[in-house]
């Protein structure tokens, strides 16, 4: 039987009154209200860069997107051009990263908008005289693209908007047949946020990737004449040609993953991945073909292109040269260009943190001139910012930086640095560490979040864990990059355990955390490795989840997509059946013993994913020791301002309950305090 990892000084410890400060609010309000960019592009002549910005606002629990230009040298600021709306997503959290359209003449950018509850084309003149609508059709733009000359703009749409109230209705009014496009987990109607409003969804292609009503329906192809504003429709089958695209390039090399077209020559630059026939990862190559429909690629074999993790590529207007990026297993990018014709690589610049062109889970490519990229650049202790970078000197300058403040507030309060151990089996790890000031003569506490530390970590993945403001209240906090994932999963999650464990240890021995003190926190397989942990570890006190983790329940609400789901289970999980793998089963879920979780758990998922998890939380909120918050019309990462605000401040009480036996006076918790209270008296080793 293994130690309880309760100590007995919680039955006499009183708890702290101690209200949190309003700097502490702040800060948080601070990390949600952080400004991104997206959309970066360089006008034809080089000199302008667009781009957008997006920042969330808690007081009216939307987004602001706004489009800007600057020069690409720096020598003004930019200027602000006009309104995008409401981000563009596809049912997720991530909004799309959609490059500006310029004109030929980089007189205009185009870009896609979602106001007033419509998406159109909406174009700006880069002197900042006006702004205004292109098309005014009753169904929403998808795509769009500028006829040769630029004088007309095509634009593809499906079904209207009338038409998709319309069948959302009927819908409703007749009763809903359930079949494998009907997302189980979710609310029937108008369950989640597309395009602007509140849509009903239904799955396409696969189980998880939600879609509104009718969006199956065909493109149909219309042409805005932009010195008439007259519109007509293309004739059927009349369809734009488009950018190159991965189904484009043979797939000789392995499964094409980005592709980048040189204008001027059709030279295509990609990246492609051969796995393995038991699905192993394969090594992601950069290659070049001298044309659309040539196939005997140009392949980079310099040793950045062999060793590294490719992540991105551009090509640099005019020249020979592929400018790409490498991501290394920090999660720190450096930036190469390969001369595709000579096969020489020189470096451009390297950076402890990300380098790309927008999008904060996937940033792309830069935006390339011919003298210097314009990249978005981010540090676990820096919040973004657009950067100008030499591609002949790398040297950095910066452009606009909207988050300067909160960079000053990081600077000042805050410390964070990059950590490397190793576990007991000797497998080496990294991550990005808080400290915290100890409170006497004890070591403080620490909470670990475990999955992925890119960019401005802010929360770890899925944003829910404010780091930060952790260490700031006195509990050190670690993200930990995961590494290389197993096919295993039993392998996956001792991996992560033992990383966990083997980051603990070391703090610990350098007396910058105390051992006794942990929580631990993830979302997707941070979730699945936190609950592992909880329930084969003595490491943690506490842990908090975003996600529910694989049950019979989840394979239930999924099962309506048969194979596709079961082949996903068996490859990930090595589950079939319940009947067929019972014992894998058992070893991997808490349903099927929920007495092996052995701490309290705190669970904010979302309402399109939290169903999925009934088998085990239904008893163990029975049993006092899980408290399950559900956020309406969330995805799987959830987005909406107030909600992530809501969850940064539940997860800072929590694990301040929980690692330093404090409490907020606010009366407005006085109900969440109260359980955790009960939930200690019930815990295991509590008498």
């Amino acid at each position: 039987m293994r130690a309880s990892p309760w100590p007995a000084v919680w039955a006499g410890a009183l708890a702290l009154l101690v209200h949190v400060p309003d700097a502490r609010s702040a800060t948080l309000r601070q990390l949600v209200e952080v400004v991104d960019f997206t959309g970066l592009s360089v006008s034809p002549d080089g000199r302008l860069v667009a781009f957008r910005t997006e920042q969330a606002s808690v007081d009216r629990n939307t987004y602001d997107t706004v489009w800007y230009v600057q020069p690409v040298d720096g020598s003004s600021p930019p200027r602000r051009l006009g309104e995008a709306g409401a981000p563009l997503r596809d049912g997720g959290a991530m909004s799309r990263n959609e490059p500006a359209l310029w004109s030929p003449d980089g007189k205009w950018i185009f870009y896609r908008a979602v106001l007033d509850g419509r998406v159109d084309i909406w174009r700006a003149a880069v002197d900042g005289s006006r702004t205004g609508r292109v098309t005014r059709d009753p169904a929403n733009v998808r795509r769009f693209s500028l006829d040769d000359g630029g004088a007309a703009l095509l634009y593809g749409v499906g079904a209207t908007r009338e038409a998709v109230v319309e069948a959302e209705l009927e819908e409703y009014d007749r009763g809903v047949h359930i079949d494998r496009n009907v997302p189980l987990g979710d609310p029937l109607f108008r369950s989640g946020h597309h395009e602007g409003r509140l849509a009903t969804q239904r799955l396409v292609d696969n189980e998880l990737v939600r879609f509104p009503l009718l969006s199956q329906v065909p493109d149909r192809w219309k042409s805005v004449d932009l010195a008439t504003g007259e519109t007509i429709e293309l004739a059927a089958g009349r369809v734009p040609a488009g950018a190159v695209a991965p189904a484009d390039v043979p797939q000789d090399l392995g499964r094409v993953l980005q592709v980048a077209e040189e204008g001027s020559s059709g030279r295509i630059a990609f990246l492609a991945r051969a796995d393995g026939p038991d699905g192993a990862v394969g090594q992601i190559r950069l290659a070049m073909l001298p044309g659309r429909g040539t196939r005997r690629p140009v392949i980079c074999a310099a040793a950045p292109c062999v060793g590294g993790k490719i992540t991105a590529i551009a090509w640099r207007p005019g020249s020979d040269e592929v400018v790409f990026a490498v991501t290394d297993d920090a999660l720190g990018q450096s930036l190469f260009r390969w001369n595709v014709v000579s096969g020489n690589v020189q470096p451009v610049v390297a950076s402890r943190g990300h380098l790309g062109g927008g999008g904060r889970w996937d940033p792309g490519p830069c935006a390339v001139s011919s003298e210097a990229l314009v990249c978005v650049a981010a540090e676990a202790d820096r919040p973004p910012r657009l950067e100008r970078i030499g591609l002949e000197s790398g040297e950095r300058r910066v452009l606009f930086d909207p988050n300067a403040a909160l960079a000053h507030d990081m600077a000042t309060s805050a410390t964070v640095r990059p950590v490397e151990w190793a576990d007991a089996q000797g497998r080496r790890y990294s991550g990005q560490f808080y400290p915290a000031a100890a409170d006497g003569t004890v070591p403080p506490p620490l909470f670990v979040v475990y999955y992925r530390c890119a960019g401005f970590v802010r929360g770890g993945m899925g944003d829910e864990w404010p780091l930060a403001t952790l260490a700031r209240a006195g509990i050190a906090a670690l993200c930990i990059n995961a590494a290389p994932p197993a096919e295993d999963a039993v392998e996956r999650y001792e991996q992560g355990r033992a990383a966990i464990e083997g980051a603990v240890a070391y703090l610990a021995s350098r007396g910058e955390v105390d051992p006794a003190r942990v929580g631990i926190g993830g979302l997707s397989m941070g979730a699945e490795v936190a609950l592992w942990t909880a329930m084969n570890s003595c490491v943690a006190r506490a842990i908090s989840i975003g996600t529910p983790v694989v049950s019979p329940q989840m394979r239930l609400l999924l099962s309506p997509w048969e194979q596709v789901h079961f082949s996903r289970l068996r490859r990930h999980w090595q589950l079939g059946a319940v009947d067929e793998t019972p014992e894998r089963w058992r070893t991997l879920s808490p349903a099927f013993d929920v007495e092996r979780v052995r701490v309290p758990v705190l669970m904010q998922m979302s309402e399109q994913e939290y169903r999925g998890s009934f088998d085990y939380t239904i008893p163990l909120i029975g049993m006092r020791r899980a408290d399950v918050y559900a956020f309406p019309h969330e995805p799987h990462q959830k987005y909406q301002p107030r909600h992530k605000l809501a969850v940064y401040q539940r997860n800072l009480d929590w694990f301040r309950f929980w690692l330093l036996g404090a409490e907020d006076d606010d009366p407005a918790k006085a109900g969440q305090y109260a359980r955790w209270r009960e939930m200690r008296q019930h815990a295991p080793g509590a008498d």
